[in-house]
């Protein structure tokens, strides 16, 4: 069941964008895992040798990794 907000969604609210960021998260971990799952299915299916699939998991895995550093950690939700 799909997150729903209680009040009229305001930008400004602080809680309102901390949600907005954390479905975000959520989705780019879905697409991560789905993509990741996929390229490497293939990957052994085909006995590829080239190793792209190492490359592109481990640089995708940095930046999902620094997307939630930021979400979880340094983001400021505080009104301005």
């Amino acid at each position: 069941m799909p997150p729903k907000w209680p009040e009229k969604p305001d930008p400004k609210d602080p809680a309102y964008r901390r949600l907005g960021d954390r479905i975000n998260f959520a989705l780019h971990v879905a697409i991560f895992a789905a993509c990741n799952s996929g390229a490497w299915f293939f990957y052994t299916l085909y006995r590829i040798d080239e190793p792209w699939t190492l490359w592109a998991s481990a640089i995708w895995g940095a930046v999902l990794f620094a997307h939630g550093v930021y979400i979880f950690g340094l983001a400021n939700y505080s009104q301005s």
